[in-house]
């Protein structure tokens, strides 16, 4: 099936990994690969969605997830412990940021940041994971649904490749994910967005 998709589509499901990844979530789901087609160059289906609902972009779709998820990355776990930390030493009147200003005149910039710990691995062979060892995630079945079907999709428009904008239309076909909750809670008419994608393309590129 993957023979059929076009660069774009294939950098859409790359790109979904890297998103899931930077989100700090374990598996891909339909919500990181909505954020994949709305991020970046690929403008297509931000365009096919513009006029069928408020803005769908990838700031909208990335704060949703963290609404509906969490975010899970290194940057915001610690950013939570440098508040609980700050919280804690506060009940007992120390200001953190009083602390961290006078090290670091004395010490430099940067002088309270200790090497990240190492994350841990379940199990004896858990540092030989793929997870472990690439950052590689798998897809939800879900998310393998709405691959499947964007072929389908492809199938039933006639036409011989996959490209984003059917991928987005799997999504609409799979019809039960969070990237459907996203897109729902934006208002998109679903209708409407189906035949935006189609005429999207069955239009040429100019």
């Amino acid at each position: 099936m993957f023979e059929r998709f076009t660069k774009a589509a294939r950098e859409v499901v790359i790109g979904a990994q890297a998103k899931a990844r930077l989100l700090g979530h374990e598996t891909i789901g339909t919500e990181h690969t909505l954020l994949s087609l709305v991020s970046g160059e690929n403008g297509a289906v931000r365009e096919a969605l513009r006029g069928v609902a408020g803005e769908v972009d990838e700031a909208y779709v990335r704060e949703a997830i963290i609404r509906h998820v969490g975010d899970r990355s290194e940057t915001a776990v610690f950013a939570d412990r440098d508040a609980e930390d700050a919280a804690a030493l506060k009940s007992i009147g120390i200001d953190l940021d009083a602390v961290r200003a006078a090290i670091e005149e004395n010490f430099g910039a940067g002088a309270l940041h200790l090497p990240r710990p190492a994350p841990k691995r379940k199990g004896i062979l858990g540092r030989f994971t793929p997870t472990a060892a690439t950052g590689h995630r798998p897809f939800s079945a879900r998310n393998k649904k709405v691959l499947e079907l964007s072929l389908r999709e492809a199938i039933r428009l006639k036409h011989n490749f996959i490209a984003p904008e059917h991928i987005a239309l799997g999504i609409l076909r799979e019809g039960q994910g969070l990237a459907m909750l996203i897109l729902a809670e934006r208002g998109v008419d679903f209708d409407a967005a189906r035949e935006r994608l189609a005429q999207s393309l069955n239009t040429p590129a100019a």
